[in-house]
Order: C-alpha cells, then sequence, then structure tokens
C-alpha cells in the first residue's frame, strides 16, 4: 500500500472472513455501482466519489481494488493448497478426494 505524504492514519479495521463474510455488487438506476462487504453485524459498503457520475479516478480505484483483490485471492488459495496438501483434510473435517 501506498502512503500519502502528511497522512497519518488514526487506526485499522480488520474483518476476518468466516461463514457469514460475503460480497455483494449493486447497480441501481441513476446510481453509481457499490461494492459491499459484508461480515454479518458490520457492512462495509465502497461507492464512487459521488452518487451521479463516475471519474477517472474512481476507475482507477476500482481496478487498483480489483488487482489487489485478485492477488489476495491467489495468495489465501496458495497458502490453502498447501495446508490441505499436508494435512489430507479440509478445513470442514472432511478428507479431500485423491
Amino acid at each position: 500500500m501506498r502512503r500519502r505524504v502528511g497522512f497519518r492514519r488514526n487506526g485499522v479495521i480488520s474483518l476476518a472472513t468466516g461463514r457469514s463474510a460475503r460480497i455483494e455488487r449493486h447497480r441501481r438506476g441513476g446510481w453509481t455501482p457499490a461494492l459491499a462487504l459484508d461480515f454479518g453485524a458490520t457492512w462495509v459498503v465502497i461507492r464512487t466519489s459521488a452518487s451521479d457520475r463516475v471519474t477517472a479516478r474512481d476507475v482507477a480505484f476500482a481496478r487498483e481494488l480489483a488487482c489487489a483483490a485478485g492477488a489476495f485471492a491467489e495468495e489465501v488459495a496458495r497458502q490453502y493448497s498447501r495446508t490441505t496438501s499436508h494435512t489430507g483434510t479440509r478445513d470442514d473435517g472432511k478428507e479431500d478426494a485423491a
């Protein structure tokens, strides 16, 4: 992640994936797109900078988000594959098919 010059973080919010975690993409007529990350009791909604238009910066941010999400998915899959290949069982306790 790149740091902004002169920007100081006040805190970090960490949301863990789990059985209740899911992602929804919302498209409503007349509104810009929204991405909702649902963690059960907590929602994170990512929207464009304005509700009635999309800017070039919004497009750049969406592409950065997609790239980071893809890299996250690849790393999670890689680590899951490494873990299950050593144990022979999945995280739900069932044995992997050979």
